[in-house]
């Protein structure tokens, strides 16, 4: 079992934790879903269309968002058919502190022709410090400018591809879906400016705290609020996955899902229990060492426990019990 695995499967039914939420959603058949939901040019299509047009891997969590490391060294050979080997993935000790993209992915339009650049991202909160759309939009600008030198060459800005970033903003008051992008008010004549007004695209995808009965217009957020469920155990939402969305419950997926929820009685439930005379603080701190034990940096555990970097050190150095 991988490292990245182990961090996974450690957060139980903590289902919300970054890297569990990355590997999740990373799966080709869960963004196959996404996309016919949210990208028009794959509207009315089925997933099992979709799957073998998203090209190669999704690329988690390896891709720089920094300025001058998102594109590679080399640039993809435009003739050449797979994806994402043009985005700097190398140097992983040196850009450890970087932040990057959950997932990255080029994707085939349904003529075969054209090609898409997705971005997906998973949010267990609203961030408090900073307005999501901006960050989005960061998002986007930088996978646009980063095509220069690997999508298109010189000034063939026509080459751009266009780009979609697509947010899942988890525990929210309701179920929601929104597209951001651009558009044009005429104030003055009759110009018709040329170009792709399909360059840039934010996609905001609201999901309700509460899981949600089946309704079809919710189809996408009923998937992803089983996916995430921290109630339901793993037979349940395989059960769901294959019956509502005929989604083949393949040895990975089994797997990821049942490792996953079984963990719910593992490190976290053992921190509880060993940490109960003193109370959640305690059990906390409990699991943090215990993680650190089996090897996870205390970047890792600040992301999957939704703590500072700071507050797990205050622990590991024997200062400090986090707050809970």
């Amino acid at each position: 079992m991988t490292e990245i695995k182990n961090a996974v499967v450690s957060a139980g039914q903590k289902a919300q934790y970054d890297e569990t939420a990355k590997r999740l959603l990373g799966q080709k058949i869960i963004l196959a879903h996404i996309l016919i939901k949210t990208v028009p040019e794959f509207k009315g299509m089925s997933p099992k269309e979709v799957v073998p047009l998203i090209e190669g891997t999704p690329m988690i969590g390896s891709v720089p968002v920094e300025p001058g490391l998102t594109n590679g060294k080399n640039g993809r050979n435009k003739e050449g058919n797979e994806r994402l080997v043009g985005f700097n993935t190398e140097n992983g000790e040196v850009n450890e502190g970087l932040v990057r993209f959950d997932i990255v992915f080029y994707v085939r339009t349904k003529d075969g022709l054209s090609q898409i650049i997705i971005n997906c991202e998973a949010q267990q909160k609203k961030p408090l410090q900073y307005s999501i759309l901006n960050r989005a939009g960061f998002y986007v600008s930088r996978l646009i400018s980063s095509q220069k030198g690997r999508d298109f060459e010189k000034s063939n800005f026509n080459d751009i591809l266009p780009v979609y970033s697509i947010w899942l903003l988890m525990n929210m008051e309701d179920n929601s879906l929104t597209h951001v992008h651009l558009t044009q008010d005429k104030l003055l004549g009759s110009y018709e400016p040329d170009g792709n007004m399909n360059m840039f695209n934010v996609i905001l995808i609201g999901l309700s705290k509460e899981l949600k009965e089946p309704e079809e217009e919710q189809e996408l957020h009923r998937l992803l609020g089983v996916l995430f469920s921290a109630e339901l155990d793993a037979e349940e939402k395989l059960g769901i996955m294959e019956r509502e969305f005929e989604i083949p419950v393949e040895d990975e997926i089994r797997r990821d899902i049942d490792n996953m929820c079984n963990l719910s009685e593992g490190i976290w439930e053992a921190a509880l229990l060993e940490g109960k005379a003193e109370g959640e603080a305690k059990a906390l701190a409990n699991m943090i060492l215990q993680m650190r034990q089996k090897g996870f940096t205390p970047k890792e555990i600040a992301n999957i426990l939704d703590k500072e970097e700071a507050e797990v050190e205050a622990v590991l150095s024997g200062k400090e019990i986090v707050s809970v």
